[in-house]
C-alpha cells in the first residue's frame, strides 16, 4: 500500500507543476476603483460595460480632484463629477492615476471576458520605471504605444500583436453588473 501511495503522490506533484516560463494573468500592482454607473452617469463607460457590445473599451482617469473622465475607443467621452460616495472611496487607477485604466469586454472569448488593463505600456514602463507611456486606444480594439510602437490586442488578453516581442498589457481583476451597474477594478 505504501508503494501505491508513493506513486500517487509523485503523479499529483507532476500534475501540479509545469515546465517553462509561466506568466501571471493578473498584475501585482495595486489597483482599486469602484464606480456606480446608475442613473446614466457615463455613457462612455456604459458602452464598455455592455456585454452586448464587446470590443468597446473605455479609459478611466481622474480629472482634477472632483471628476472622473471616461473615453471610449469609439470616440465617446464624458466627465462625471464625483459623488459623496466616490469622495469617500480610495481610488488607485493603476500604476499612475493620471493615465488610468482601460476596461471592456473582449470580443474573442465565449463566454465573454471583461478586461481591465493599465493604460501604461508595460514594456516601456518596465524598462524605465517612469509612468509616461500612456497607450492610445484604437477603434479596432487595439492599444498602441507611441514610444516603442508595440500594438496590443485588448480583445485577446492584451497580447502584443505587432512590434517587438514583449510583455502583454498589465491586467487587473475586474467585474461589472451591467451598463448601468457597478464597475469594480481591484488587485
Amino acid at each position: 500500500m505504501k508503494r501505491y501511495t508513493y506513486y500517487i503522490i509523485i503523479a499529483l506533484l507532476t500534475l501540479l507543476t509545469s515546465c517553462g516560463d509561466t506568466e501571471y494573468e493578473y498584475s501585482g500592482y495595486p489597483a482599486y476603483f469602484i464606480f456606480e454607473n446608475n442613473a446614466g452617469r457615463s455613457a462612455a463607460l456604459a458602452s464598455a460595460m455592455n456585454a452586448q457590445s464587446p470590443g468597446i473599451f473605455c479609459r478611466i482617469t481622474t480629472s482634477g480632484a472632483d471628476y472622473f473622465s471616461f473615453t471610449s475607443n469609439q470616440g465617446l467621452s464624458d466627465r462625471q463629477a464625483k459623488t459623496a460616495i466616490d469622495e469617500n472611496r480610495t481610488v488607485k487607477l493603476g500604476v499612475y492615476n493620471e493615465t488610468g485604466v482601460i476596461v471592456g469586454f473582449g470580443n474573442l472569448d465565449n463566454p465573454l471576458t471583461f478586461y481591465a488593463y493599465d493604460s501604461q505600456c508595460p514594456n516601456c514602463y518596465k524598462n524605465s520605471s517612469l509612468p509616461r507611456y500612456s497607450l492610445t486606444m484604437n477603434s479596432d480594439g487595439t492599444a498602441e504605444c507611441g514610444s516603442c510602437h508595440r500594438k496590443y490586442d485588448m480583445n485577446n488578453g492584451g497580447i502584443v500583436v505587432s512590434g517587438d516581442a514583449g510583455d502583454r498589457l498589465i491586467r487587473y481583476h475586474a467585474s461589472t453588473t451591467g451598463p448601468q451597474g457597478v464597475l469594480s477594478v481591484t488587485n
